[in-house]
């Protein structure tokens, strides 16, 4: 059953006015309560289509705060609305929100408290369009982040998530970066804490809009994520202690 649970998409938005409406037209309605979009001070027309779509919440950023920061946002919002479980869903219909009731469902009957969609699993990135040097970065980063984190997971960075309420109120989001490493920070902080998490298979589309950083914010972005990695590493093994993960 996930019907007795209060359930909320958020949605962290930059410039996402084209695949907005592609996003928006697959959530499920017979289960999502409520939809937040945090825009990220867009250059683009992303808040007047959320008004357009009848998004009932929506948070406007009046300086560019980051993708981190973003998340930041759509986390308190949804906390406010006193939600059960809260899925992040990037808007630019890289992910199908038709999984929505898949990983609703084992969060609300307690298989896990987080569930990532996973591109990796099986063969939906390079089917749906990946670019090779990026799902050979995702591959090798992921490996990497497996062997120093000692978990098992098919992939870290995927951009669409659902956590149990309870997870989101025992991380200290305040303290994770305001850039696009919130991500690893957050795994990492979710697995100190004891938590389990489950990934199910999620096909992918990559279209022109979909969103992308440049090669050199990649390089940054993996070598940020291995500082995290090892960061957890130290901590963990009580070799230094780490704000990030108290």
């Amino acid at each position: 059953m996930i019907h007795n649970k209060k359930i909320v998409v958020v949605l962290p938005a930059y410039n996402a006015s084209y695949t907005l409406r592609d996003t928006f037209k697959e959530i499920p309605t017979d289960i999502v309560d409520e939809i937040i979009l945090v825009d990220d001070k867009s250059t683009d027309e992303t808040i007047q289509v959320a008004k357009e779509l009848g998004i009932k919440h929506i948070v406007e950023h009046k300086v560019n705060k980051g993708y981190g920061g973003n998340q930041k946002s759509c986390y308190k919002k949804a906390l406010s609305l006193n939600t059960d479980i809260v899925v992040m869903l990037h808007p630019d219909y890289q992910y199908t929100p038709k999984l929505i009731h898949s990983m609703c469902y084992l969060i609300a009957n307690d298989v896990y408290p987080v569930v990532m969609g996973s591109r990796i699993l099986g063969k939906g990135a390079l089917k749906g369009g990946m670019p090779i040097y990026k799902y050979i970065a995702n591959r090798f980063l992921t490996l990497l982040q497996n062997i120093i984190i000692g978990q098992k997971l098919s992939e870290y960075h995927s951009g669409y998530r659902a956590f149990s309420r309870e997870v989101l109120n025992s991380v200290s989001l305040a303290h994770n970066s305001d850039n696009f490493v919130f991500d690893n920070q957050m795994i990492c902080q979710i697995f100190n804490k004891g938590y389990e998490i489950g990934e199910i298979t999620c096909p992918t589309k990559y279209v022109e809009e979909s969103s992308s950083i440049s090669f050199k914010r990649s390089v940054v972005y993996g070598l940020g994520v291995i500082k995290v990695s090892i960061q957890y590493f130290l901590h963990k093994h009580k070799i230094i202690s780490n704000k990030l993960f108290r």
